[in-house]
């Protein structure tokens, strides 16, 4: 522990010297004049159950509930053919093209360390990094920025299953190995891309650290987000410095909680992300249309008025968790009560699905949430929405959205123009 705290020290210590020293960063986009809007390639390349549910049901097997499980319970060359077939097919340049042809800017990339190492013992299955690579191509090609974003870390940063293994409680603060890995990934995430950083102009080196277990993670996170401003700003071995910004997250910690953290001038080319949902409470599930566009107006304070560039990298028009597995495979929603210890609001029939079951009252209310978000939200950075697509599930998807009406072609045509007043 003695020699882990020395590590430690002297890490924070490097990376306040070269913050110290830190030039002013030109990055491939021009955060703060220009709005980011852009959309999540969820559910590709860190498998999500609610996502693509007939992954999981097409196993037979109750026990497979993340991609750490797909590995562990099943054939693993089955499971490796199907995984295969699914990156081969759930997102293709088509969809880089058709996200471009909407009018976005920018499309965020969830992938998972065990596609760059994995530790014996370890069940998942990896080759994911080549397809990732090939999304950087067709963005290029589209004229897109990505956003590579590290959304599972060893022993789980939040214990969700969108971490890739679902636990009671995360492991990844609690044990230097686990951090130590991650800064090794993130030190080759960012030797990939520092020479690209017109299409790779940002870096989000952990998706959403479980902040509200314990103060010790809030500790770790800190810690791990000056050490990745060290990885991802000074990548060549030098005092040459890169110009990809560091994409920190607020670890579900109010905004004020990160005032003054890590703001110029000592450092430069950091970003914060911020994540908006709703339904993962009984009171958010209980609330009215109109309660959830006050609630979306209501943030027009925080977003604007934060020291570092603030960019909502996930949130969505959805008002409820009525979606299949989205609290997890074989779990219910809180909506209908069928989620342990909650009481019902209500049948999830008519607002989960396929966008054809939805009535004209539901579409008029995701085209109102939605204006009522992005134009809040873009009194910051901007935006990007969770997700691109999903099997059935309709109302979170921005290509259902803009198939069927609630979401339009041009993200900066509004029918609700007053919506927050």
């Amino acid at each position: 522990m003695t020699r882990f705290l020395f590590r430690t020290l002297t890490a924070a210590l490097l990376s306040l010297s070269l913050a110290s020293s830190t030039l002013a960063i030109n990055p491939g986009f021009p955060y703060g004049d220009q709005k980011v809007r852009g959309v999540n390639l969820g559910g590709w390349l860190v498998l999500e159950p609610w996502i693509t549910p007939s992954l999981f049901d097409n196993t037979g097997n109750d026990q497979i509930i993340d991609e750490w499980t797909f590995g562990q319970f099943q054939d693993r060359g089955q499971a490796l053919n199907v995984l295969t077939q699914h990156w081969d097919t759930w997102i293709t340049e088509s969809d880089i093209a058709a996200i471009a042809d909407a009018g976005l800017n920018h499309i965020r990339i969830p992938i998972g360390y065990w596609a760059f190492e994995t530790a014996p013992g370890e069940p998942f299955i990896d080759g994911q990094l080549p397809y990732l690579q090939k999304a950087v191509g067709w963005a290029q090609n589209h004229g897109l920025k990505v956003i590579v974003d590290l959304h599972g870390a060893p022993g789980s940063q939040n214990g969700f299953d969108n971490s890739g293994q679902k636990k009671p409680v995360p492991e990844w603060h609690s044990n230097p190995d686990n951090v130590a890995r991650t800064n090794a990934i993130i030190k080759r995430i960012a030797d990939m891309f520092k020479d690209n950083p017109a299409t790779v102009p940002i870096i989000a080196p952990l998706n959403e650290p479980a902040g509200f277990v314990s103060p010790d993670v809030i500790s770790v996170t800190r810690q791990y987000w000056l050490d990745s401003f060290g990885n991802i700003r000074f990548p060549f071995g030098s005092a040459q410095q890169s110009d990809t910004v560091e994409l920190i997250h607020d670890a579900f910690q109010p905004l004020s909680t990160w005032q003054g953290f890590m703001t110029p001038p000592d450092f430069q080319g950091v970003a914060m992300d911020t994540h908006v949902y709703e339904m993962f409470s009984d009171d958010g599930n209980r609330r009215s249309f109109q309660d959830h566009i006050n609630a979306a107006c209501a943030r027009a304070n925080d977003v604007s008025t934060f020291d570092l560039w603030l960019i909502v990298g996930e949130w969505t028009p959805a008002a409820n968790d009525c979606a299949r597995y989205l609290n997890g495979r074989g779990v219910g929603a809180r909506f209908d009560g069928t989620f342990p210890g909650s009481s019902r609001v209500g049948s999830c029939s008519g607002f989960t699905g396929r966008a054809s079951s939805f009535s004209n009252d539901f579409k008029t209310f995701l085209r109102q949430h939605w204006e009522a978000q992005v134009t809040t939200y873009e009194m910051g950075e901007g935006w990007i929405q969770w997700t691109w697509k999903a099997e059935n599930a309709d109302e979170w998807s921005y290509q259902a959205g803009l198939r069927n009406g609630w979401i339009p072609q041009d993200p900066t045509e509004r029918q609700f123009p007053f919506i927050c007043g």
